[in-house]
């Protein structure tokens, strides 16, 4: 046995006591921060970081087996099947009317408008106009126009009498004048 090739003389080697490694990187993105692990393969500093990595390598890991003919045969099945469970799914019930919409049915001016035999005289008389004839009982309602009453009722118009026929000498009588 010869001498050995090394002939320098060898520092002693500080040893570390066990379980002391040194201190390193989180491995996950966004955190890295530092800290002492407690075994050799510890690459996360915490419970939470290493929860994150597991998620995001199960996500790189389905992104990678759907890019594969495998994949995108089994994604289009369950895309398919999942159209097909929308399409026999009951029709959704029709929304509720809000509160603040109203449907007027169509009677409901029924009443309160003029017989339509008094229209046969609004042609004889051109200054007395349908909405005048027409809507005189009808009182004015909350939302309508500033100002729209009081145009048809405060002006004075030459009215038929009560006959139904228009004659030449027709008394002036306003609109809430006529007879109900």
């Amino acid at each position: 046995m010869g001498p050995p090739e090394n002939l320098t003389p060898q520092a002693p080697v500080a040893r570390r006591r066990s379980g002391a490694f040194r201190s390193r990187r989180c491995l996950l993105k966004g955190c890295e921060r530092r800290f002492h692990p407690a075994h050799a393969r510890q690459r996360y500093c915490s419970e939470e970081c290493r929860a994150a990595a597991r998620e995001w390598s199960e996500w790189k890991a389905q992104q990678a087996y759907r890019a594969t003919a495998a994949g995108k045969q089994k994604r289009n099945g369950q895309s398919r099947r999942y159209r097909k469970r929308v399409k026999e799914r009951k029709p959704p019930e029709k929304e509720a009317v809000p509160e603040a919409a109203r449907v007027i049915p169509r009677d409901f001016f029924r009443r309160l408008l003029r017989p339509a035999r008094l229209l046969r005289m609004l042609r004889a008389l051109a200054a007395v106009t349908a909405a005048t004839v027409l809507l005189a009982g009808l009182p004015a309602r909350r939302g309508a126009r500033v100002g729209a009453r009081e145009a048809l009722a405060a002006k004075t118009r030459l009215a038929p009498p009560f006959s139904g026929r228009a004659a030449p000498g027709a008394a002036a009588m306003s609109v809430g004048d006529w007879p109900r």
